[in-house]
């Protein structure tokens, strides 16, 4: 006859392990970074230096999680899958790439740095998601943007820009993709308009 403490020492350890094989399993997560910018040397120079912010976003927005709008105006996540940061820090540090590999700023910094720029580019970042067209998920971007002159505070030009890029089939490394290439061209697109700006400003 097995002793009554050790009886109940074995009692235990069968419980724990009977609680342990109903208990949920740990959700396996994939982290996503943004595809490298691929955008390549300008031959454009500007004598002039520029700070890119971290765009303000909503709630919803700035999360690590990967926002996708199924249908109408419902919006959720893709399940197992984040950003390595959330999105807002993803975008700035992307175009701040991108305006490095192009080079014709003298100088590019961000705000995490704090360091005195002539110029920042900063914003609202409205989407960063995946959005169903036809039943094929395309990356989305919008990014409200404004140009500021650091000596005085002043707004010289806002605009927004939309960006829309398809996947190349329904799977999170193919979304992921989709939003490299959409964040390219929005710093295409960013590029110029901050070279013609600053070069009209008095």
């Amino acid at each position: 006859m097995i002793p009554s403490p050790l009886r109940h020492s074995c009692l235990a350890g069968l419980l724990l392990l009977a609680g342990c094989s109903v208990l949920p399993k740990a959700e396996q997560v994939q982290t996503y970074l943004l595809p490298n910018s691929q955008i390549k040397a300008s031959n454009q120079s500007l004598n002039t230096s520029l700070s890119i912010s971290r765009p303000q976003a909503s709630l919803t927005l700035d999360s690590t999680r990967i926002a996708v709008v199924p249908q109408g105006s419902e919006i959720t996540n893709y399940k197992g899958a984040r950003w390595s940061d959330p999105a807002p820090a993803l975008l700035r540090d992307q175009l701040l790439e991108a305006f490095q590999n192009d080079g014709r700023f003298a100088a590019l910094s961000s705000d995490m740095q704090h360091l005195h720029s002539d110029y920042k580019l900063i914003g609202n970042l409205l989407a960063f998601q995946s959005e169903y067209q036809d039943g094929r998920p395309e990356a989305r971007i919008r990014f409200d943007a404004r140009l500021v002159r650091s000596r005085d505070q002043s707004v010289l030009a806002s605009r927004s820009f939309v960006i829309r890029q398809p996947t190349q089939d329904a799977q999170v490394p193919a979304v992921v993709q989709a939003f490299g290439q959409a964040s390219d061209r929005l710093a295409e697109q960013l590029l110029e308009w901050t070279t013609s700006q600053i070069r009209k400003a008095p």
